[in-house]
């Protein structure tokens, strides 16, 4: 299927729901590549109700009088598009036919619909979703983030036993100090729609006590984040594919694993535990137990992270793959010019001391841990 056959409609953002038929065919284009819990239509529309500017517009391909693609763009600069990307979705918001590659539509994109577009940005894409293509005179394809999951193959003992052997000792030794002390552990398994909106409330009870409460960005029933999680996951519950894990110690919640699926993938969305007592590693016991439980289960074939991989991430698995944005320019001489102003901005960076750029970093205290 070629790109240059493409047919393109550009609307405002809020005609996927007021359509009749477009969110249909979104799951429809979602479901031909990775079928992704996060990219359904239900996802899609309530980030952009929540976390939207009202800038977004629908791009929406046909060739042959069917569609084969869908994208939420917003503007990025001057004469600059790139796909919707809230920080609550690990994707840039597109889906397609996968017969289309993620050149051509960028291409088909700023030659077409966009106007005069002098570039367009496909944010945080998956190589699994749109295998990466090496770097041509009009794109740029630069790493994102390395990202982890697990295979669900086999049994969990052979898992298990495949795991570092400082992790399974220290696990170990964690809950035979917790019982000596007395402290009982349990992990409880979420899964109907009226049980997501009190889970979230815990959740954010956890998040709000730990350092995300002095940045702002922890989840609360009644902020945005913690609304698009409560709708998300009982939406997505109502099909089946929404599950929290929730880790307890004598009955008080100590971490909490919020996560959603389709058919065999799971992901895991967000992830918080009692910093007040991280040297009892809550964390990584409800990993373990979560872990267990669906190698038990074998409905899920892939439990996904889609995050930053971490150093406790390689503890759990040595899967990892490379999550990265493609940039398409217009002309090949605005790639050239993209890049001399960036090797600019690179040098007056590495000019800038150490210690001056740590004191912008944003990284997450990590649980001491096994």
């Amino acid at each position: 299927m070629h790109a240059s056959t493409l047919h393109w409609q550009n609307l405002p953002a809020n005609a996927l729901q007021q359509t009749t038929g477009l969110m249909d065919e979104w799951d429809r284009l979602n479901a031909t590549r990775a079928n992704l819990p996060f990219m359904t239509a239900h996802a899609v529309q309530l980030a952009l109700s929540i976390f939207g500017s009202g800038a977004e517009r629908l791009l929406v391909a046909k060739q042959f009088d069917s569609i084969v693609a869908m994208l939420v763009l917003v503007p990025d600069g001057l004469l600059q598009w790139r796909t919707f990307q809230p920080s609550q979705l690990p994707l840039g918001v597109w889906v397609a036919a996968n017969t289309l590659n993620a050149t051509d539509l960028a291409r088909s994109l700023i030659n077409g619909p966009l106007g005069l577009c002098l570039g367009f940005s496909m944010t945080q894409v998956d190589p699994l979703i749109a295998p990466r293509e090496p770097d041509q005179a009009d794109t740029k394809l630069i790493d994102y983030i390395d990202t982890g999951w697990i295979d669900i193959t086999g049994t969990f003992d052979d898992y298990w036993a495949a795991r570092g052997k400082n992790l399974r000792q220290n696990m170990r030794k964690q809950r035979n100090k917790l019982a000596a002390e007395g402290i009982v552990t349990s992990m409880r398994v979420l899964r109907a729609p009226g049980e997501m909106a009190d889970a979230i409330a815990r959740y954010g009870v956890l998040e709000s006590s730990g350092w995300k409460a002095s940045e702002g960005t922890a989840i609360h029933p009644d902020n945005e984040q913690g609304q698009f999680y409560i709708q998300l996951l009982k939406n997505a519950a109502q099909h089946d594919g929404a599950v929290v894990y929730e880790y307890l110690f004598n009955e008080k919640t100590v971490a909490l694993n919020l996560c959603i699926q389709r058919q065999d993938t799971l992901v895991i969305l967000k992830t918080t535990y009692d910093e007040s007592i991280q040297a009892y590693s809550p964390a990584f016991l409800l990993s373990q137990d979560e872990i267990e439980h669906i190698f038990g289960e074998g409905k899920i074939r892939r439990l996904e992270y889609y995050g930053r991989m971490m150093e406790w991430h390689t503890r759990w698995t040595e899967n990892k793959r490379t999550l990265y944005h493609l940039t398409c320019y217009r002309w090949g001489w605005l790639k050239k010019l993209a890049e001399r102003r960036q090797k600019k901005t690179d040098h007056v960076t590495a000019a800038i001391p150490q210690a001056a750029a740590a004191n912008h970093a944003n990284v997450s205290p990590q649980e001491s841990s096994p």
